[in-house]
């Protein structure tokens, strides 16, 4: 094991954080990366050695440093709130068994942080969602199809986020032979190699990274009435995202809760701008230290600094962050987007004779959970008075 340290200057500090998520895809034996005095330090064991990590860390720097704009910081909200709790409550939650970490990234969900999920997700329905005037609720798979992905364009703009689903081929020798293998060697070893691409298919599926994704498969080709349509869903989601979901709340399966809009420019527009002042009042009504900002995906791909840019400008994206007093940063839980006409175009979503503009807001759910007791901790006794009176009443009458 070595470590290689790689300076950051002339990177705008704004953007220190991105070379670093990224540089998690640099080499699949990358160990340990961090940050410290403008610089990366890297800690690996590759046949590449310390000149070929270099290399490519210093490859994500040059496609970070192009372009006329530093990431600055766009707040368009803050609700400053000084919360009780300082504590590190993931080892906490472990600790009382309320979750069980599988592995960095997965987890199972445990009282009462399994009921404070739901009540979660039934408050951003009833608080929000409902208030769109029509609001219909779909249920979406959790895997999506190569043809379907392929059209949202996330196998150019986010390819190493994705977990592919395959199975093996439909051939009798084949089925049998993979068996008699794993047999022969005492059970699945996954540091003995496969012959994947002799025993498995082409993927035709991938796991759902996005819950909206679904909800435009299933409106193609099809002539919207009226201004256009609301529709809420929540989905299992996956990204694979590396070293990275050691970071707190980034998670390897998690549930997006969205609300979505389809339809004319203006509806989306105002609606999208509806959302931004629900997520606002719900903030404040709810006390947690958060604030909204202007952001950007985090896209991978050469073209980052033209698409990255071209969110920002357009303000297409805005996050709201809840802060994280432990590691004295914060996450984003929930987002608000506007796509303009992508989806629509790829889809073939009809306003009259127009393609149909499409927008969203998410909520990530365990990342909501996470963050708020992050801020108030397990103590209910510490919990803003609205917040514990909406939680308890919700649980007498949830199941």
């Amino acid at each position: 094991m070595t470590t290689v340290k790689i300076s950051l200057a002339g990177l705008a500090e704004s953007q220190h954080g991105q070379v670093k998520y990224a540089s998690a895809f640099a080499d699949e034996h990358i160990q340990e990366i961090l940050l410290i005095d403008g610089h990366i330090i890297i800690t690996h064991n590759s046949p590449n050695g310390d000149e070929g990590i270099t290399a490519r860390v210093e490859r994500l720097i040059e496609r970070f440093s192009h372009g006329d704009f530093g990431f600055k910081e766009n707040i368009l909200f803050e609700n400053k709130v000084n919360t009780p709790y300082e504590g590190d409550i993931i080892a906490e939650l472990a600790e009382r068994k309320a979750i069980k970490v599988l592995e960095p990234g997965l987890f199972i969900f445990r009282e009462p942080f399994s009921s404070l999920m739901r009540f979660l997700d039934y408050s951003f329905v009833s608080k929000i969602a409902r208030r769109f005037e029509g609001v219909q609720e779909e249920q979406y798979p959790a895997v999506i199809n190569s043809h379907t992905l392929n059209k949202t364009n996330h196998f150019t703009s986010f390819p190493e986020h994705i977990h592919f689903v395959t199975h093996l081929r439909e051939d009798l020798d084949v089925i049998e032979a993979f068996s008699q293998t794993i047999r022969e060697a005492g059970g699945w070893d996954q540091e003995k190699p496969l012959a994947l691409d002799n025993n498995m298919v082409k993927p035709n599926f991938m796991m759902n990274p996005s819950t909206c994704y679904h909800c435009y498969e299933g409106l193609e080709n099809e002539t919207l009435e009226g201004d256009g349509i609301v529709v809420t869903a929540i989905a299992k989601c996956h990204r694979f995202e590396s070293k990275n979901h050691s970071d707190f709340g980034r998670l390897l399966d998690f549930s997006m809760r969205e609300i979505i809009f389809v339809g004319k420019p203006d509806f989306v527009k105002e609606n999208r701008l509806k959302s931004i002042e629900y997520l606002k009042e719900l903030a404040v009504e709810w006390e947690v230290d958060s604030l909204l900002e202007i952001a950007n995906d985090p896209f991978f791909t050469n073209d980052f600094q033209v698409k990255a840019s071209f969110q920002r400008n357009q303000e297409m994206k805005y996050e709201l962050r809840l802060n994280i007093p432990h590691v004295k940063k914060s996450i984003a839980c929930s987002s608000v987007n506007f796509h303009s006409n992508t989806f629509g175009n790829a889809f073939n979503i009809k306003m009259g004779k127009r393609n149909a503009v499409t927008g969203c807001v998410g909520f990530g759910i365990e990342r909501w959970a996470f963050a708020f007791l992050a801020q108030y901790g397990l103590d209910e006794g510490q919990w803003p008075a609205t917040f514990r009176e909406q939680y308890h009443a919700w649980q007498e009458k949830a199941l």
